[in-house]
């Protein structure tokens, strides 16, 4: 039976897919970063289910010698330029700084600092030189639609942000019909013409006189819902991880790289 490891931090999207998961006939349990160890010897791996913050998941996943799959940082800059409709390049934080111009620069890992528009690159003197970012052409997205994609599939998707607003309306995330189908065809382009990881959270948007195009793709374990079913997610969540002896060689590249956990 699949098991859910879901962070202590009860937020809308942890206790959506605990519902789910119990609707579906899954457990669930809360754990610590810290004891994640203690899973080992009383779950067996292929039954794990991650979703949670990347503390959460790398504690497991290490705990239980899983793989998380995401999709690597040069994803989107490396995208057909017709998928992206916009300039974006992966470099160092000291390389964004010296060139001295506005752009939108967010970390590739963890937060660091906001992801922004940025008019003079004046992030925290703090933060590293060394820091890898993604730089990217302003731009304005009038709509964004979260998608969770399992091989190559749909499994579902919702409004995410609309006019620089959280999408939500009362009680739920629209999207017009028109929407979904033009969100639709543009995660059709990017399944066709490039590859993914086996699960993983692809947002896709409305950029304001230009069209459809990508916006960024997250790893599925990490990824809010935003208004999609958690039902429909829950396959996703079950493919996004799987024990490392039994991922495949095609497969390794989006593996997440070990990482070491302290208490």
């Amino acid at each position: 039976m699949p098991r859910v490891v879901l962070s202590p931090r009860y937020s809308a999207d942890s206790i959506a897919v605990w519902q789910a998961a119990l609707a579906s006939g899954w457990s669930t349990a809360r754990v610590r970063h810290v004891d994640a160890r203690a899973l080992c010897g009383a779950l067996a791996p292929e039954e794990v289910v991650v979703y949670g913050e990347t503390l959460l998941a790398d504690a497991v996943a290490g705990a239980l010698d899983l793989a998380l799959f995401e999709p690597t940082i040069a994803w989107l800059p490396s995208l057909p330029e017709a998928l992206r409709l916009r300039a974006v390049e992966l470099c160092t934080l000291g390389e964004a700084r010296r060139s001295g111009r506005g752009m939108f620069i967010k970390p590739v890992d963890d937060k660091f600092f906001p992801a922004r528009v940025y008019a003079e690159v004046d992030v925290d003197p703090g933060v590293g030189d060394d820091l890898m970012v993604l730089v990217a052409e302003p731009v304005r997205f009038g709509l964004e639609v979260r998608a969770f994609v399992c091989d190559g599939r749909v499994a579902g998707l919702s409004a995410y942000i609309r006019d620089g607003a959280i999408a939500r309306g009362e009680g739920d995330w629209p999207l017009g019909q028109v929407e979904e189908d033009a969100a639709r065809a543009c995660l059709e382009r990017v399944i066709a013409e490039v590859a993914l990881p086996p699960a993983v959270v692809v947002d896709v948007g409305e950029i304001v006189g230009r069209g459809w195009a990508v916006v960024e793709a997250n790893p599925a374990w990490a990824s809010g819902l935003c208004g999609v079913d958690p039902r429909a997610v829950l396959p996703v969540l079950r493919r996004a991880c799987a024990p490392r002896s039994r991922v495949a060689a095609a497969e390794l590249r989006w593996v997440r790289p070990r990482a070491e956990v302290t208490g």
